[in-house]
């Protein structure tokens, strides 16, 4: 969530390693090692030099001539310039660490274009996504986690693609009055990092970040029952917090589902549903204020606290105190 504390105090930073020409442990050779030429035989009679005629060397020139024209122009608009591939890699893992995200995604994907088959496209690939997901491009970020997923299944850093798909999704959940279908898209994909991935390092946070997630989701439920109630639609209401105890029963919002289901069902006069509620909620959560609330409004016909604020619950509660502190009234004093 978008300015939410991470429940776990991480950030999803992966590992930033440097394309190095020549290193044994990297994919990539320098130029000189990859071009291994043999040794010229000096002993053997080079062949005589043909000159070619004229007509014969006038299209290979112009073609020449025309490609070196066209190399011009690429470099003066700031075109298509072949550059090594740990060169393209280094520039924008540099670029990324001086936190110009923008520039930094394009030049990883310059990477990808210009050297496809390489080893560190494909890293390249995954650290364009979590460019866009510090960048704060979420949509993007979830694409170029989506494509990496696509083309390198069985990557060993697959995991992490799923993780920062859920995490980007996580990012954009918004607050109960809105729309959230950002939300499921959350959970769906934080459940699904969870399936695949067990034990991976990825797996705890996804699990704390799916409960809120679920917690979210029955807050909505829950803003949207209260409306109904309001509004005197009870048998909206009644469905929509029906929602939150059979989806949501391991969130916060259980005990006042169940609270308002009793308000509901004693609305319409349903009083054994009321009295099952009422009896559930005391079983579950006997010490709570929701159950002293319920149990009051089945057994005296009455609504307890629960739509009482926190002024009017202490003025109520100074005023039993007078009461008891008080002593007898005045007549049976008399008396």
């Amino acid at each position: 969530m978008r300015g939410r504390p991470d429940p776990a105090g991480r950030r999803p930073d992966p590992i930033l390693p440097r394309a190095v020409p020549g290193n044994p442990r990297s994919p990539f050779r320098s130029r000189r090692q990859s071009l291994e030429w043999g040794p010229i035989r000096r002993k053997e009679a080079l062949p005589p030099v043909k000159c070619p005629s004229p007509r014969r060397w006038r299209l290979p020139v112009l073609a020449i001539l025309l490609a070196a024209g066209l190399t011009a122009c690429a470099k003066e608009d700031g075109g298509y310039v072949e550059k090594p591939v740990e060169e393209l890699y280094n520039t924008a893992l540099d670029t990324l660490l001086e936190e110009d995200y923008p520039k930094a995604a394009t030049e990883f994907d310059e990477v990808e274009r210009q050297h496809p088959y390489s080893v560190w496209a494909a890293r390249a690939q995954l650290m364009a996504a979590y460019t866009h997901y510090l960048a704060g491009n979420f949509d993007d970020a979830v694409i170029a986690a989506d494509r990496y997923v696509q083309l390198h299944p069985g990557n060993p850093d697959a995991a992490y693609a799923y993780y920062l798909k859920a995490i980007s999704h996580y990012e954009r959940i918004s607050d109960v009055g809105r729309d959230q279908s950002a939300t499921r898209d959350a959970l769906a994909a934080l459940e699904e990092v969870q399936r695949r991935f067990p034990d991976s390092r990825y797996a705890r946070d996804a699990r704390l970040k799916a409960d809120l997630a679920r917690d979210h989701l029955a807050g909505k439920e829950m803003s949207v029952g209260r409306f109904y109630l309001k509004s005197g639609h009870m048998l909206a209401a009644i469905e929509r917090f029906r929602v939150v105890i059979d989806r949501y029963q391991t969130t916060s919002h259980v005990p006042e589902a169940l609270h308002r289901l009793v308000e509901a069902y004693t609305a319409v006069g349903l009083t054994g549903q009321a009295r099952t509620t009422a009896a559930v909620l005391g079983h579950n959560y006997p010490g709570g204020n929701w159950y002293a609330d319920s149990y009051g409004l089945v057994e005296g016909g009455r609504v307890g606290n629960a739509g009482k604020g926190w002024f009017a619950r202490l003025g109520d509660w100074f005023l039993n105190a007078r009461k008891t502190v008080g002593g007898p009234p005045r007549d049976a004093a008399a008396r």
